[in-house]
C-alpha cells in the first residue's frame, strides 16, 4: 500500500491530491489547522477507496511540535512514502503595509514548516531505502509579484531549501518535487493575510478563472508518480516562468503591469 502524508489537505490542491491518491488505493496522513475542515475530506477519501485514512490536525504557526507530528505521520501508517508539504498561506498588502510580524507568519506556515517536516522525515525515509517529498511552491517564487513579498520570499526560499535536498540526497533514495502552481481555484486568496493582519475574505479574478484544483491534482500526483523534479501547474500566466529564465527585463516590466486581485 502507498502511504502519503498531505499537509494543507483541508481543501484547494491538497484535498484535490488526497482524493486522487485515496482513488488510487493509498493510505492517507490529512493534516490541515481545521480538524473540522479535514474529517469530511478523510470520509471521501474512504468512499473512493483509500484503505486507511488519519487525520492529523495542526497549526504551523508554531515550530515546536512539528518534530512530534511528523513522528506521528510516520507511525500512524508504518512509514511514509510520499510527503506532500501543501500547506501555505498568501497576503495581500504592498511592502509599507506588511508588518514584519506578517512576514514572520508567513514564512514560519509556508518556508520553516515544510523544511522542518523534511527534516523530520529525511531519517527514517533514507534508512528505509528512500522516499519522495513534494513541496509546493509558487509562479510567486520564480519572479517578484505585487502585493506578495512575504509570499514569494517565502516560495523563492523554498526553491533553495528543496533543490539543495534534491542534490544532497538523490544517491539516497530521495525523490523531491517541486510543484509550482500558477493561478489555480482555490481559497487561497479568501484566507489571505491583509492589511492589519484580517483575511483578504475576497475570491480574485484571476484565481477564480484559474485551473480547477481537481485537474491541478491529477498533474501533481502524475508528476510525483513520475518523479519528476518539478511540474508547473496552471494555464497561459505560466509563461511568465520561462519570460523570467529567458527576458528578465521584459519579465520585470510586466509583473509591474499585473493586476495582483
Amino acid at each position: 500500500m502507498l502511504t502519503v502524508w498531505i499537509t494543507g489537505a483541508s481543501s484547494g490542491i491538497g484535498e484535490a491530491c488526497a482524493r486522487c491518491w485515496a482513488a488510487q488505493g493509498a493510505g492517507l496522513v490529512l493534516t490541515a489547522s481545521s480538524a473540522a475542515r479535514l474529517e469530511p475530506v478523510a470520509a471521501a477519501c474512504r468512499e473512493l477507496g483509500s484503505p486507511r485514512v488519519v487525520v492529523l490536525p495542526y497549526d504551523f504557526r508554531d515550530p515546536d511540535g512539528i518534530q512530534t507530528l511528523a513522528q506521528q505521520a510516520w507511525e500512524a501508517l508504518d512509514g511514509l512514502d510520499i510527503v506532500y508539504c501543501n500547506a501555505g498561506i498568501s497576503q495581500r498588502t504592498n511592502v509599507e503595509d506588511t508588518s514584519m510580524e506578517m512576514i514572520r507568519e508567513i514564512m514560519e506556515i509556508n518556508y520553516f514548516a515544510p523544511v522542518a517536516i523534511a527534516r523530520a522525515v529525511l531519517g527514517p525515509m533514507v534508512a528505509r531505502g528512500g522516499g519522495h517529498i513534494a513541496v509546493t511552491t509558487s509562479i510567486a517564487g520564480r519572479f517578484g509579484f505585487p502585493l506578495r513579498s512575504g509570499y514569494s520570499s517565502s516560495k523563492f526560499a523554498l526553491y533553495g531549501f528543496f533543490e539543495t535536498l534534491q542534490a544532497e540526497y538523490h544517491d539516497k533514495g530521495i525523490k523531491v518535487t517541486i510543484v509550482c502552481p500558477g493561478r489555480v481555484r482555490t481559497n487561497i486568496s479568501l484566507r489571505a493575510l491583509d492589511k492589519g493582519g484580517k483575511q483578504h475574505g475576497q475570491m480574485d479574478p484571476g484565481q477564480q478563472g484559474g485551473l480547477p484544483a481537481d485537474a491541478a491534482a491529477r498533474r501533481i500526483v502524475r508528476a510525483v508518480s513520475r518523479g519528476r523534479r518539478e511540474v508547473l501547474v496552471g494555464r497561459k500566466e505560466l509563461i511568465m516562468v520561462y519570460i523570467k529564465r529567458f527576458f528578465p527585463g521584459l519579465c520585470a516590466k510586466l509583473a509591474r503591469k499585473i493586476r495582483p486581485v
